[in-house]
């Protein structure tokens, strides 16, 4: 666990040595539903946070999830730098306030700690995600539980199709990978002024491994 936090640490150093050379952002979203990769997380709006910095290929950022009526709430840290060539490294804190912020050992950590790998040549996409901890207290991830997803854009849509083991099967087995978020996806502009336009963006997704249908709305502030 002290190689991941040492890796944060180091992500958060180059933010600092570079500072001259990259830019700050902040972004929000605000969804009908919280759904992360197959499964419902929260059943009310959520409002969705972004704060990244980023210089070159890196960025640095914080994401969060905070539900308006059912009570989720969930904060994470990420560095991930891309490449030209469309691939992209990277590592997520997942944080769920199911308990203390410091416990991160293997036997009481609140934190989920994933090694993310992604790459994109035109409109295909393709990620590979790896827990690297046990979370007991947490969310009850284990190390070495996968999650691989394809998605491709066409000019007015995407699709995407997703599966796990562990946590994500219904079986909670590692060894059982189980396809569980199929969907589709659009995004629209809604004209308010001359120079601005509200993004706007839904989704349909299918769970077959929970037999769940799943459609989510939001906007993009």
């Amino acid at each position: 666990m002290k190689k991941v936090l040492l890796v944060l640490g180091l992500g958060l150093a180059a933010m600092t040595a570079s500072a001259q050379d990259g830019g700050f952002d902040v972004s929000a979203d605000v969804v009908s539903r919280y759904v992360w990769r197959g499964t419902e997380l929260g059943n009310s709006p959520h409002i969705q946070p972004t704060v990244e910095y980023s210089t070159g290929g890196l960025a640095i950022g914080a994401w969060g999830s905070y539900g308006f009526a059912d009570g989720y709430q969930e904060s994470d840290l990420y560095v991930n730098y891309g490449f030209d060539f469309g691939l992209s490294v990277g590592l997520t804190d997942y944080y769920a306030h199911t308990g203390p912020y410091g416990k991160i050992s293997d036997t009481t950590s609140n934190h989920a700690f994933e090694l993310n790998l992604a790459y994109e040549l035109k409109g295909f996409s393709l990620s590979a995600n790896y827990m690297l901890n046990n979370t007991p207290a947490g969310a009850g991830y284990e190390n070495g539980i996968m999650y691989i997803e394809a998605g491709y854009a066409f000019d007015k849509f995407n699709v995407f199709v997703g599966g796990g083991d562990g946590i994500y099967a219904i079986s909670g087995e590692k060894s059982d990978f189980q396809i569980v978020n199929v969907g589709i996806g659009t995004t629209k502009d809604i004209k308010i002024t001359d120079s601005y336009s509200l993004p706007i963006f839904g989704q349909v997704i299918l769970n077959p491994n929970k037999e769940e249908l799943l459609i989510v709305a939001g906007i993009t502030f």
